[in-house]
């Protein structure tokens, strides 16, 4: 697998997004109890034919991109919103990146840690690690990288995120990523209650830090990536539900922006898993 990884990995991006568009058709077609779930979020959120339809095939460009991403040339980004970033940079209190699962969350993280984690703000990014033991080694090879480091989704790695953010570093998370039991609330988003992580809120609340929305569109034909970023303007409240429920809130009006490449298939309304 891993050779097959530094293959796929020489791929110029369009052929991978294309190949990946394939993948993502095939799947749809041939798995009923994935497309059941996407069509189900989709229909959650009141979400249109014209507007998901193409998130099909952008779910299999997340996966055929990550060999180029990970392995091989650097690959055409541009940003925008860019001076949310340099203002937040500029408090010195730290920043909470927050990304849903839209676009390219990969290249988000690297983009950010490329320009600003060289400079002398690094990048902790949340992370769950793989299930697969050959696939561990790869993945934290290729995300630790000059500028940015990797925390894992236990508690050593919330105490790694605060510690950063008292440095006046930036951390990144997914906060529609479903948490472990224990480390959520059940708040709506899209109408139906999920299960949602209040780290998000905390570690903004705890250090004083400055959260900014990000998240990296796909350009079309292999043409790379634009990373768009966006204040975070509303005052979260003491309560955790309500400081859940605005950050979900925050989330749904990023990806009502860009439903096709949403990752649709995610099973957001899962029962988190026990373990930490």
């Amino acid at each position: 697998m891993i050779r097959f990884f530094k293959i796929f990995s020489l791929l110029p991006l369009w052929l991978a997004h294309g190949l990946g568009w394939l993948a993502g058709w095939l799947v749809f077609a041939f798995s009923g109890v994935y497309r059941r779930r996407f069509l189900a979020n989709v229909r959650q959120a009141g979400i249109g034919w014209p507007q998901w339809r193409t998130a099909v095939g952008e779910a299999g460009k997340l996966v055929a991109e990550l060999p180029r991403l990970w392995l091989g040339r650097p690959v055409p980004v541009r940003m925008e919103g860019e001076h949310h970033v340099q203002e937040a940079l500029a408090r010195g209190r730290g920043v909470v990146f927050l990304t849903p699962h839209l676009g390219c969350f990969e290249i988000t993280a690297q983009a950010y840690a490329e320009r600003y984690g060289r400079a002398g703000h690094p990048l902790t990014a949340l992370f769950r690690p793989p299930r697969q033991l050959w696939l561990r080694g790869l993945v934290a090879n290729a995300r630790n990288r000059p500028g940015m480091a990797m925390a894992p989704t236990t508690m050593a790695g919330v105490k790694q995120m605060i510690k950063a953010l008292k440095n006046g570093h930036s951390v990144g998370l997914l906060p529609d990523q479903v948490p472990p039991q224990g480390l959520g609330l059940w708040v709506p988003f899209f109408g139906r209650d999920a299960y949602t992580m209040t780290l998000s809120a905390r570690l903004a609340q705890q250090t004083g830090a400055t959260i900014v929305l990000g998240w990296g569109e796909r350009l079309s034909w292999g043409r790379g990536y634009c990373i768009r970023f966006l204040p975070f303007s509303a005052v979260l409240p003491a309560d955790g539900a309500q400081a859940a429920t605005l950050i979900n809130k925050a989330m749904e009006s990023l990806i009502r922006v860009c439903p096709g490449q949403y990752l649709w298939g995610y099973a957001r309304y899962k029962q988190p898993r026990q373990e930490l």
